[in-house]
């Protein structure tokens, strides 16, 4: 029987058609598994916990699979990184993908199967301008969003309710649209919040960023979520939504209306991916 191994990556998904393996086509399962199978002289089939979507991003992504090569599982991490750069054009470059840490975990376990909830973190830039660097890394709205209307309408979406009005089509059918989410957050970020927590790691990629000013806008905004599970596009329809209270488009009171109708014309505009990142796995 071979070791389980669990990996956490952290991946830049801009550059990527999202997490799941697809022929033909870049996507981080199909490259960390070239990379694996090579390193470890063995196909190796990743088990990822969430499939996201082309653009969206991971602090946290966990991935297990199975080997029978006699590499400690602690040094499976450093090696391949080591060849994920090597893959990159020029002897400086970084790769878009880096294997955080590598771990035996018992023979039964499974990342996707196995984890009891995630957190989602989504980043808006609200500006009335802002830097090209950060256009694949937060969504830029330039008009002032009231954050206090957009934290109202949030409060009614924490607990266990069926999210069907925040449901995307075209994923994979689900026996049930009911979900709960544990916590749910929105709020400004100011230079000390932006350095805490895995969160606080998006920092580097946002450019020269914001805190709120007199003119009116919020600056860099953070709506964080956990919950024990997702709906197709969910976090990032929830997060259109609060954009749409945040700009007086809709009364934060009425999500509970927009939850009850369990229809997805009901709530708001899909915001888009590349503000989103998969921050932690529970297990």
């Amino acid at each position: 029987m071979g070791k389980n191994i669990l990996l956490t990556i952290e991946y830049d998904g801009s550059v990527f058609h999202g997490w799941q393996r697809q022929p033909g086509i870049a996507t981080v399962q199909g490259h960390l598994e070239e990379i694996l199978s090579s390193l470890l002289r063995e196909e190796v089939t990743l088990n990822g916990t969430s499939r996201t979507d082309a653009g969206v991003h991971a602090l946290g992504q966990r991935a297990s699979f199975i080997t029978e090569s006699g590499i400690p599982a602690e040094r499976i991490a450093p090696a391949a990184n080591n060849m994920l750069r090597g893959r990159e054009k020029g002897s400086f470059a970084m790769s878009p993908v880096r294997i955080l840490s590598s771990e035996e975990v018992p023979a039964g376990f499974h990342a996707r199967f196995d984890a009891k909830g995630k957190r989602y973190v989504y980043r808006i830039r609200n500006a009335a301008s802002s830097d090209v660097f950060s256009r694949n890394y937060v969504y830029h709205v330039d008009r002032p969003l009231d954050t206090a209307a957009m934290a109202k309408a949030a409060a009614y979406l924490q607990g266990t309710h069926d999210f069907k009005s925040f449901e995307a089509s075209g994923g994979t059918p689900r026996e049930t649209t009911v979900r709960t989410i544990y916590d749910i957050k929105v709020a400004a970020c100011d230079k000390e919040s932006r350095g805490e927590g895995m969160a606080g790691r998006t920092a580097g990629l946002l450019g020269t960023a914001g805190a709120a000013g007199d003119d009116g806008f919020a600056g860099d905004i953070e709506i964080s979520v956990s919950g024990d599970g997702f709906l197709y596009n969910m976090v990032r329809i929830i997060t259109g939504t609060l954009v749409d209270a945040g700009l007086g488009k809709i009364d934060p009171d009425g999500m509970k209306d927009m939850i009850e109708a369990r229809d997805r014309s009901a709530a708001g505009h899909t915001a888009p991916p590349y503000g989103l990142y998969l921050a932690e796995i529970y297990y």
